[in-house]
């Protein structure tokens, strides 16, 4: 067995249910969970017909691994729109890789471009997605947690990072809008970034999955294609970003997403995606499409989530420490008593799942940025995400 396996850790939901092991919640009330960032809107018709009148012909061809010209078309128009991109620079022949889903593809990334014979390193947010630490394990590499503190505004301070560190380096995640913190990343910061990247010669992979989920229309996240192509970096050399239907378009199970960014880089990525056999089904690329040629279903989702958070915050704000996010779903809110305890607590006396936020963190020199704070992911209907935070706040009144 490939023993980096072993250095793998428990995905924070298996430590969620040794947590609750044994603990009863009270009968009669109904359970809420606002623990999985898993979307619960209802997925667009638009998706179900395209996807539906593919299936015919879709299911008698083998996918191609680069995917459909036209899904790759759809998608380059989605980029150049969205982040306002030259329109000569993005190529669906070489600038975009479909992939099934972002975790998939964010995990594989590491596996093709770490370079495991020497001493890498791979840097990421603390809290972060655990899938970066897992694709840096089994890349060979090590993980290099970088604390996201609210002094910072949940931003990493790229300041603190050694130069021994940055020569190490050879792939830095970012995740902006950030889970669990719906941290948004300046422009000036990725451009600092990039030219770190030139410095040191590493790769930035940047998770954006949750970008269009924000509150402002007037102020929609940067993206780092963008940031790249405002300081004339319009070949996107050293820059990749991970966009995903599932947040956006309400389309968890459909496991569509797309990897864009440095053509060279891509390149080798797409050998490796070969031989990994994993071309999305035709049928899936058919209602990919249909989703990133439509904004009127993104639109009526954040209008979904505005109403959320704001009955949410009216509710919570009053008893806990907590801040409206700059975007996603989540609030990271400081908890009274240590965060373990508060969830435990919280499902026993009040039947709420939410998740810990040293789960979602690591323990460091300068400590766990998690610690005394949760996640709580807003994807249940708003009655329900109402109703949790009235549990969650007569939880904390009776403490």
């Amino acid at each position: 067995m490939n023993t980096d396996l072993t250095r793998l850790h428990p995905y924070p939901f298996e430590k969620i249910r040794v947590l609750l092991a044994g603990v009863q919640p009270p009968a009669g009330i109904a359970p809420v969970s606002l623990a999985i960032g898993e979307p619960k809107h209802p997925t667009p018709e638009l998706i179900y017909r395209a996807v539906a009148e593919d299936l015919q012909s879709g299911l008698g061809k083998y996918p191609l691994s680069k995917g459909d010209p036209a899904l790759r078309a759809a998608i380059s128009q989605w980029l150049i729109q969205r982040f306002q991109l030259p329109e000569s620079s993005i190529d669906p022949e070489q600038h975009v890789v479909p992939v099934n889903g972002t975790r998939e593809a964010l995990f594989a990334f590491a596996q093709a471009v770490v370079d495991r014979s020497d001493d890498a390193a791979v840097l990421m947010p603390n809290p972060f997605y655990q899938i970066y630490e897992g694709a840096a394990f089994l890349a060979g590499a090590e993980p290099v947690f970088l604390n996201c503190l609210a002094e910072n505004g949940f931003i990493p301070d790229f300041d603190a990072v050694s130069e021994a560190t940055w020569q190490r380096c050879q792939l830095l995640y970012l995740c902006t809008p950030g889970n669990p913190t719906g941290a948004v990343m300046p422009l000036e910061i990725m451009q600092k970034l990039i030219g770190l990247a030139e410095k040191y010669d590493f790769l930035i992979a940047s998770d954006e999955c949750y970008s269009e989920l924000y509150f402002d229309e007037n102020q929609p996240p940067p993206g780092l294609l963008q940031a790249a192509a405002q300081m004339g970096n319009t070949d996107y050399k050293r820059c990749l970003v991970f966009h995903s239907l599932s947040k956006r378009s309400n389309a968890p199970g459909m496991r569509s997403g797309f990897i864009a960014g440095d053509a060279d880089v891509l390149k080798q990525f797409l050998l490796f995606r070969t031989y990994h056999g994993c071309a999305m089904p035709p049928p899936f690329q058919a209602g990919s499409i249909a989703a990133w040629q439509d904004e009127t279903h993104v639109l009526a989702n954040r209008n979904q989530y505005r109403a959320k958070f704001s009955a949410v915050m009216e509710i919570l704000s009053p008893v806990m420490n907590v801040q409206m996010p700059d975007a996603g779903f989540y609030l990271w809110p400081e908890t009274p008593i240590a965060d373990p305890d508060f969830v435990r607590g919280l499902y026993a006396s009040q039947h709420v799942n939410v998740v810990p936020g040293s789960y979602l963190s690591r323990d460091t020199a300068q400590g766990n940025p998690g610690q005394n704070r949760i996640r709580m992911a807003l994807v249940a209907t708003e009655q329900e995400c109402v109703e949790a935070a009235q549990r969650i706040r007569q939880f904390i009144e009776n403490l």
